[in-house]
């Protein structure tokens, strides 16, 4: 339901609920900045608290989100049913959902709702392509939960590559929350560091054969290089792999504005900075086509993040990209 009564009552009940979340937040983040130290990707918690929400609004089945999330180190159970109970409350009360975890996400796509919309490009990509594919890669994976809702049938084999601490993590707490992984390879790696692909050949990827990469709410932390480096080791796989990816531009790590100040400072605060974007310089299309032509890819679509004008630049994108 979206009708205006409904967002009227949705968020008059949340202002209501307001110093029942703050707490959860609060208790939330003490814990995340104090588990720090443990070395698991911080950026890696807002997807999955993204699908856990919609599996909880009744929008997208999940299950392995919604038992992965209260057993995450840096989630405190009380502190996320705080949070979040208020919203899953109003949403039960009023059916209204807001546009911070929407399925599927329609319409213009402001940088608040950026984590939500391309939960449905990502499985709109995994839709549309993974048929008459039977590799899928989803690099820097951290705690995707995509392999898992696979049909068991599926004649998919899936990669997940990651940081070894945060891949660690992910196996102990799939293990805890007893989720099968019979046709999943975990491959640690550092995609600045490490040859990530030879790794992958190693644990049994064959790169004569088409594959499907995802690289879901990566880019923006890694360096130049190592962006290069990723798209050329996907360019030298199989003709007709394709590699989905979002992405920042420019925009948004120069931009002044006090919402893209705040994001690249909390982004740092917890051990993630932004540091990387493609070229804003209008039309982004052109500035991203170059990138990956430049690494062996060729562009086959964009969705462009923001209303792009001769004057206005784009903050991001969704795209897909095809070794020809």
């Amino acid at each position: 339901m979206r009708k205006p009564s409904a967002a009227v009552a949705f968020y008059a009940l949340s202002t209501v609920l307001l110093p029942v979340s703050l707490l959860g937040y609060a208790i939330w983040v003490g814990k995340l900045l104090a588990a720090r130290p443990s070395g698991v990707s911080t950026s890696a918690q807002a997807p999955l608290t993204v699908r856990w929400a919609m599996h909880n609004f009744g929008l997208r089945e999940d299950q392995a989100a919604n038992r992965l999330l209260p057993i995450l180190p840096g989630v405190p159970w009380l502190g996320m049913r705080l949070a979040f109970w208020p919203t899953v409350f109003a949403h039960r009360v009023t059916g209204f959902v807001p546009k911070a975890f929407r399925y599927p996400f329609e319409g213009e796509i402001p940088p608040q709702a950026e984590a939500s919309a391309r939960v449905t490009f990502f499985d709109g990509a995994l839709d549309r392509f993974l048929p008459g594919i039977d590799q899928l890669v989803i690099l820097g994976a951290g705690f995707d939960t995509r392999p898992y809702r696979l049909p068991q049938d599926a004649p998919v084999t899936s990669f997940e590559i990651d940081a070894p601490k945060t891949q660690a993590v992910k196996r102990d707490i799939l293990i805890k929350a007893r989720i099968d992984a019979p046709r999943v390879t975990f491959v640690p790696a550092d995609f600045e560091k490490d040859d990530w692909l030879a790794k992958l050949v190693d644990a049994g990827f064959d790169p004569r054969r088409p594959a499907l990469f995802l690289w879901e709410g990566v880019t923006m932390y890694l360096d130049r290089r190592a962006i290069e480096d990723t798209l050329s080791k996907v360019a030298s796989c199989a003709k007709g792999s394709l590699l989905a990816f979002d992405y920042f531009t420019t925009e948004t790590l120069e931009s002044s504005m006090p919402y893209w100040r705040f994001g690249r400072a909390a982004a740092k605060a917890v051990g993630g900075p932004l540091k990387f974007g493609v070229d804003s310089a209008p039309p982004s299309r052109e500035r991203l086509s170059e990138l990956l032509r430049s690494c062996g890819l060729a562009l086959l679509e964009q969705h462009v993040l923001g209303r792009e004008t001769k004057k206005k630049r784009a903050w991001g994108g969704f795209a897909i990209a095809v070794v020809e």
